[in-house]
């Protein structure tokens, strides 16, 4: 059975676009798969006329399916990856290794102590590898490939993975198992917290990020003693198989980890028959909350976030905050979670030439390099029905893009939208009948601006009140009055502070999650995959000596 995925069946005109997306001099400095011992496929050779595969692990074992996606080029529409996806009648090998795990876990801090070395041992390998340049550029090459995005900003994503892995060999792995004890009553009596595995668990991540979030978050379950099944988008799973056949030659066990490609019915079919403890999703916000009524609340979840940026009254830094502010709408073509949705400016801001400078910015991204790219999961229509819907406010204007690209080959399942900003005025942002239509997220190059002045701060604050979503944030102010005034009012998890503040970057030194639900997830740190990959256990040990002139008391 073969069908189409990211299309269902339509597929683009095939155009050489495809094949002039990456600079010459990155391509010459690339090498061939087959000098890569771990590698199956060339990221360089990956094509219509070349396609991959892209197969499924389970219980240790690599196999294929019956059931064949068809990915097709999201730069020009030919079918280039076949993805083995399981069907729903094929779950029963992924729900009965999920089932062999025990809920104390493959390893945890009593038992089978010696993987938390191992594990401390695979990172210090893994870190090595992906050091070396042209393991390094074969992975960037390939996300490059499968999720269109620039050189750097694909780079970026190998990078943090690397020193994600530095962060945690030798004994970090162990580390996070770190645990307290503390006096009890009596003699023989203490008490012990320890942090315990959930035992079985599964990991869902989307098509943005094919490298960083899978990756970190599988190995902060691994590190912990779970025992996860992990499915990544079908569109982008072939850089977590390659990933996934690294860590194996670094000493990963086979068997540690189940690999699963599948439509969303089969996966939910299988988290209902398999029960894991725990299961991190990563996505979108529907779909977020159907697994947390599905699945009893047993998830963490890291989901939309329609993210602000407020410029305080301070103005300083023009060029520097016009360039972070196009970066952080239209990076990856807008698809970052953490993506600047809505960016307040206060009126000083207004008069200062930013508005320009971004309009110029903007223009300045383009196909050829992958500044501008296509967009996955919104189609060129819907964008452009978004944007017209919105010019429909009051004091609504188009300050550049609302435009489809031109010249090109993108394929029509997919978006391909020139760099967007839309201004609404905020009074009318706020009204009812519009608030929803402005805070919609649209995870492509778009993004909403509005001005304040300095009697309309709390109409600001009250529109962040008002969103859903608190991932990420950005207060743009060296104003420490301001500064206190925003951050004491807002909850965005993950806050950047101060004239060089941003939305966007999620690297491994600082936790990067959501605030404000109770299921949130954070990525990344110590104190992320503490969180969401272990909970707390308690051990109360008494051991005596009873005192000799104990007695049997009188019942209570």
């Amino acid at each position: 059975m073969i069908r189409f995925g990211s299309g269902r069946g339509i597929r683009g005109v095939a155009q050489s676009v495809a094949r002039n997306w990456f600079t010459p001099h990155l391509c010459s400095s690339s090498r061939s798969a087959h000098s890569l011992s771990f590698a199956t496929v060339d990221a360089e050779e990956v094509s219509g006329s070349s396609p991959a595969e892209v197969k499924n692990l389970v219980q240790g074992n690599w196999k294929a399916s019956e059931c064949w996606n068809t990915i097709v080029d999201p730069l020009n529409g030919d079918p280039f990856i076949r993805v083995a996806e399981v069907e729903e009648a094929d779950i029963k090998p992924f729900v009965e290794s999920l089932s062999n795990c025990p809920k104390y876990g493959l390893h945890n801090p009593l038992r089978a102590q010696e993987r938390y070395l191992m594990f401390g041992d695979i990172s210090a390998k893994v870190a090595v590898m992906l050091a070396q340049p042209e393991i390094s550029n074969f992975f960037t090459r390939l996300i490059q490939r499968v999720s269109p995005k620039s050189y750097k900003q694909a780079l970026a994503e190998v990078q943090v993975t690397q020193k994600f892995f530095e962060n945690f060999s030798g004994d970090q792995v162990r580390f996070l198992a770190r645990s307290f004890a503390v006096p009890g009553n009596h003699l023989g009596q203490q008490s012990q917290g320890l942090r315990w595995p959930y035992g079985p668990v599964a990991i869902i991540t989307p098509f943005n990020f094919p490298l960083e979030i899978p990756v970190l978050q599988l190995m902060g379950a691994l590190y912990m003693g779970n025992k996860p099944v992990l499915k990544v988008d079908s569109k982008v799973s072939i850089v977590m198989e390659q990933m996934l056949l690294l860590l194996h030659e670094c000493g990963l066990p086979k068997e540690d980890v189940d690999f699963i490609n599948s439509d969303g019915i089969t996966m939910n079919k299988l988290l209902l028959k398999a029960k894991p403890q725990m299961t991190l999703f990563t996505g979108s916000s529907r779909v977020a909350e159907k697994l947390a009524t599905d699945l009893k609340g047993r998830v963490k979840l890291e989901d939309a976030g329609f993210d602000w940026k407020i410029l305080g009254p301070d103005v300083q830094e023009v060029e520097y905050v016009a360039w972070v502010c196009d970066q952080d709408a239209y990076a990856c073509s807008g698809q970052k979670c953490s993506a600047q949705s809505i960016m307040f400016m206060h009126q000083n801001w207004a008069a200062s030439g930013l508005i320009a400078r971004m309009t110029e910015l903007a223009g300045t991204r383009k196909l050829e390099d992958l500044t501008i790219g296509p967009v996955l999961t919104v189609t060129t229509n819907a964008m452009l029905e978004h944007t017209s819907e919105l010019l429909q406010i009051p004091g609504s204007k188009l300050l550049f893009g609302g435009e489809p690209l031109s010249n090109h080959s993108i394929p029509k399942i997919y978006g391909a939208m020139k760099p967007t900003a839309i201004f609404i005025p905020i009074d009318e942002m706020l009204k009812d009948n519009n608030f929803e239509l402005v805070t919609k997220e649209i995870f492509g190059p778009f993004q909403i601006v509005t001005s304040y002045n300095q009697d309309q701060l709390s109409m600001v604050l009250e529109a962040c009140e008002r969103m859903h979503a608190h991932l990420t944030a950005a207060v743009v102010s060296n104003d420490p009055l301001f500064l206190q005034e925003v951050l004491g009012k807002s909850v965005n998890g993950t806050t950047y502070a101060g004239i060089r503040a941003r939305t966007t970057g999620a690297p491994q030194n600082h936790w990067f999650g959501p605030a404000g639900d109770p299921r949130g997830a954070g990525i990344g740190t110590p104190e992320a995959i503490r969180l969401v990959w272990s909970c707390h256990r308690e051990i109360i040990y008494d051991i005596g000596p009873l005192p000799q002139s104990w007695k049997t008391p009188s019942p209570t």
